[in-house]
């Protein structure tokens, strides 16, 4: 989602640079916390519009009106907990085997027929909106869009400085060594803690649409249970969580959400 064309690259650049300089951190009601989130919504639609469109051109939609419907009754109630409906949200159940689901900053949430076939039931499935609803509030999308932008900008910059050093014969080499090390010291543990932000607004999102929160913890063994034996990447390595710190924080979030 977040490759950009060369031209449009250069302007996003600049206008990165130019937040950068206005000091570009801002609070997001959600998480509570102080966020980089320059790329701008516009920017971010565009690439969601053509993602969305790729996706149904290439992926064919689930033959089954039943789980379609399920998905947009459960969808729905989630999306109207959360306040977002400004959104022009959209909910399509692909034909494709994976458990996984993904939601664009544009409002489309596409869920796999896997996982719908894997959730067990309505509050299961709740878990799993509320984590993709979650990303959009905690705005996760233009945070990892503006880091990515900010990584590469700050390579062509050291890159241009090296090249007119001692280094110059090695300038290339030498920022993209380290602009992989940006992306593996703070990328990727954003992307991480963006998992778990979006586990903790997930099950209070499905709390407030009326869903038992616990649908998360249950839904989330059982993947782990699948998974287990299975080659995973070193969690250093992996854009997601690993299965017990994952495991653990949700069962404190769902402990920690108001009674009755």
């Amino acid at each position: 989602m977040a490759c950009l064309c060369h031209r449009s690259r250069r302007g996003v650049l600049a206008l990165l640079a130019a937040g950068l300089a206005l000091g570009g951190c801002s609070e997001n009601a959600a998480t509570g916390r102080s966020q980089f989130a320059v790329a701008p919504d516009e920017m971010l639609a565009d690439m969601a519009d053509q993602a969305w469109a790729d996706l149904s051109r290439e992926t064919p939609l689930a033959a089954d009106p039943v789980a379609q419907a399920r998905l947009e009754r459960v969808g729905w109630r989630i999306v109207e907990a959360s306040g977002r409906t400004d959104l022009d949200w959209e909910f399509a159940v692909f034909d494709r085997p994976e458990i996984n689901a993904f939601v664009l900053p544009n409002g489309k949430v596409a869920v796999f027929r896997g996982l719908m076939e894997f959730a067990a039931d309505d509050d299961e499935l709740a878990a799993v909106l509320g984590h993709e609803v979650g990303h959009i509030l905690a705005r996760h999308p233009a945070e990892r869009v503006s880091q990515q932008l900010a990584v590469e900008l700050g390579v062509n910059v050291l890159q241009a400085i090296l090249a007119s050093g001692d280094y110059a014969e090695h300038a290339g080499e030498i920022a993209g060594a380290l602009g992989m090390g940006a992306v593996y010291g703070v990328i990727l543990p954003y992307s991480r803690s963006h998992e778990l932000e979006a586990d903790r607004l997930g099950v209070d999102l499905a709390q407030r649409a009326g869903m038992d929160p616990a649908g998360a913890v249950r839904f989330f063994e059982r993947m782990a249970r699948e998974g287990a034996g299975q080659a995973q990447p070193p969690e250093v390595l992996s854009t997601h969580p690993a299965d017990e710190p994952r495991l653990a924080a949700l069962r404190e979030a769902v402990a920690a959400l108001p009674k009755g």
